[in-house]
């Protein structure tokens, strides 16, 4: 038997999953408004570009995805030079080899948002809303591994990405085939309810100590800006509206992850060193 062997927090992590899926296929539908590019404060064109505010805030996730890959890269030098200098195990606080295939899924899902919403934003429509969200659900399920690897267990984090990122297109699917958003509700503040939770929890063994109340409140933030986005619009003289800050502040919920990173060298057996 499976369930047997698992962990406290492991079944917890199983019952919730469980309990969002069962949301999402009996919950009420929750329809959405027709979309309209006239939802969004800030359609000022500059040099031809549509929307250009809006489309442009998007560049930091592209920069930022960029750069996490190009340090992962580097752990994994890092590493393959440390087989060949000092070979066998070595004293370590030990990250999970989920959690650097996690942070790959996290950054690389960074510049498939930043792809989907540049596409969307140029001319909003429901199939390019499709194809933002459809990144943006590769982005969650990859901070989500990460966080379950960080305070659950190691064998846990590379499942529950790939269970957040099935659900997260099938919920983007559901929406855009039949208006239904409650799926992707679910996915999106579920999936932020849990990495609440994780926050409170204390790290497991082999953690690095992912700051996750950090990622919470640059997601927070950034959902408020899309909520205030004709507010802050008007009370900055249409300098800049919500929906544009939302996007600068999203992308900083990256930033834990690339610091995370920064403090460990990947070693023999999918561990690390922590140098700092």
């Amino acid at each position: 038997m499976v369930l047997p062997s698992l962990s406290h927090r492991e079944r917890g992590l199983l019952i919730l999953f469980a309990l969002l899926w069962v949301a999402a296929i009996v919950g009420p539908a929750l329809p959405t408004p027709e979309l309209a590019a006239a939802a969004f404060a800030d359609k000022r064109a500059w040099h031809g570009l549509p929307n250009a505010m809006d489309v442009l805030s998007n560049l930091p996730f592209a920069a930022i995805g960029i750069w996490g890959l190009l340090r992962l890269h580097r752990l994994d030098r890092a590493h393959k030079d440390t087989q060949d200098i000092v070979p066998g195990p070595q004293p370590a606080s030990q990250l999970p080899h989920n959690a650097f295939d996690c942070a790959w899924m996290f950054f690389a899902g960074l510049i498939l948002t930043a792809a989907g919403s540049v596409f969307y934003h140029l001319q909003p429509a429901d199939l390019r809303l499709a194809a933002d969200r459809a990144g943006m659900a590769v982005a969650f399920a990859g901070i989500l591994g990460v966080a379950v690897c960080d305070r659950v267990s190691a064998r846990a984090g590379w499942p529950a990405a790939w269970f957040m990122l099935a659900g997260g297109l099938l919920a983007v699917g559901v929406h855009h085939e039949t208006g239904n958003v409650l799926p992707w509700a679910l996915v999106q503040y579920g999936g932020m309810a849990l990495v609440l939770a994780l926050a409170l929890a204390k790290p497991a063994s082999g953690a690095i100590g992912l700051k996750l109340g950090w990622v919470i409140f640059f997601y927070g933030l950034a959902k408020l800006f899309e909520l205030s986005d004709h507010a802050i619009y008007d009370a900055t003289q249409q300098l800049v509206s919500g929906h544009t800050l939302k996007h600068l502040t999203a992308a900083l919920a990256a930033l834990p992850v690339l610091h995370a990173l920064g403090r460990a060298v990947r070693h023999p057996g999918g561990q690390a060193i922590v140098t700092s």
